[in-house]
């Protein structure tokens, strides 16, 4: 009997990586407070260091909305390098969301909704994502990266430009070439 082939896997992060949760944000709050931030006034902070104090309160509501991640634009060329990906890899989707609770249902909806071929048993929602089991974690954030025991891939995002020590990816085409080139 034939053994089945052990592909390799890789854990995607949903936030920044294959959702533009960052567009969302911004425009949500520069709606609420009739201002025009954009992403490069975040580029190496988060948004909590660039808004006054007063707003931060609202900054969390603004995030834990009902709506909030179902309404989030897909990154360009992700569905189709994702559903690529699929055909050599194991691929799961990992979200840390327990930073947001509530985001649990929309997260999976708007999944559903936009990454169809992702099994509902390859989706994660988790904390602290060193507890994945993985050989490459594709995310935008480096903390989440610094605890894996696998091969980290930095997502470019403005919050993590001066972050260095990965292989940084700024979109889902390099993504593509990275672990798709020679298949």
């Amino acid at each position: 009997m034939k053994k089945p082939e052990i592909r390799k896997r890789i854990c995607v992060d949903m936030d920044e990586v294959m959702a533009d949760a960052v567009a969302e944000h911004l425009l949500r709050y520069n709606r609420e407070f009739n201002v025009s931030l954009t992403k490069d006034d975040l580029r190496g902070k988060r948004f909590w260091q660039i808004v006054p104090a007063a707003h931060h309160q609202v900054l969390d509501e603004l995030l834990r909305a009902e709506d909030f991640f179902e309404d989030l634009d897909v990154m360009p060329d992700a569905p189709r390098v994702l559903e690529a990906l699929q055909r050599h890899y194991e691929v799961f989707i990992a979200s840390a969301a327990m930073e947001v609770p509530s985001s649990f249902n929309p997260k999976f909806r708007w999944l559903q909704c936009h990454f169809p071929t992702v099994p509902h048993t390859h989706i994660v929602f988790c904390g602290d994502k060193s507890i994945l089991r993985a050989d490459y974690l594709i995310d935008d954030n480096p903390r989440q990266l610094e605890r894996f025991t696998g091969t980290g891939i930095l997502y470019d995002a403005p919050h993590n430009v001066a972050v260095t020590g990965y292989t940084r990816v700024r979109n889902w085409l390099e993504i593509e070439a990275l672990f798709l080139s020679e298949k």
